[in-house]
């Protein structure tokens, strides 16, 4: 049988890793576990770990990182994932990766690869500041990509397009730099382990999902040998 595919999705803001997370899920058919979304879950569910995050959420704190790896662990060992899975926002620094590392030898487990999807800056900036949303119904259009037929006016209710304050370009580029100033070390921290595999993001989607696609059955097959 085909050995199993565990992956990390790492990209910047405006690299589409979103999308292509969801694509990759389908195709691979994989659980698809992004940190915020399993977090909520595992604290609806009121698991014990669940509702040990729920403490810190409620003081307004940020969960730590072996409260998250603790809800990773708990999806891994409820079998779902035994084929494989997603990971997209975990890990975010090398201490991070160092304790992911860890609890998954403790469960018989390692990362089979990790796919970066590379935008530059400027082309983020561009993707991200160029969104317009309108104030009346939160439709969502593109200066570049996807225009209103009138220029600040909503196609579909008429009313006023804006800029959301978290897409303003100078918001964008602290992100950015955050993202960078985190992101940079784990990047290493991955190639030392030569797991790190980089895809050309700024093509369009399609393309970018094929890129990740050929890139995944290079690996299965390697996995499967």
């Amino acid at each position: 049988s085909m050995a199993d595919l565990n992956l990390i999705l790492l990209g910047p803001p405006g690299s589409g890793k979103g999308t292509q997370g969801e694509r990759l899920q389908e195709d691979l058919d994989l659980p698809y576990y992004a940190t915020g979304d399993i977090l909520r879950a595992a604290v609806k569910e009121g698991t014990d770990v669940g509702t040990g995050a729920k403490e810190y959420m409620d003081r307004g704190d940020l969960v730590p990182d072996e409260v998250l790896i603790g809800i990773i662990a708990e999806r891994l060992e409820s079998g779902e994932a035994n084929h494989g899975f997603i990971l997209d926002g975990f890990p975010r620094t090398v201490v991070q990766a160092e304790a992911l590392d860890a609890k998954l030898v403790e469960l018989h487990r390692a990362i089979t690869a990790v796919i970066q999807i590379d935008v530059d800056d400027d082309e983020s900036v561009r993707r991200l500041s160029g969104r317009r949303v309108c104030t009346e119904g939160g439709h969502v259009y593109h200066e570049d990509f996807n225009p209103p037929k009138v220029e600040g006016v909503c196609d579909i209710d008429g009313s006023e397009l804006i800029v959301r304050d978290d897409d303003k370009a100078e918001v964008v580029r602290h992100r950015l730099d955050q993202y960078h100033e985190k992101t940079a070390p784990l990047v290493d921290y991955y190639k030392t382990q030569a797991l790190l595999n980089r895809v050309e993001g700024s093509k369009d989607p399609e393309s970018v999902e094929e890129s990740i696609h050929t890139l995944v059955s290079t690996l299965s097959l390697e996995e499967g040998t």
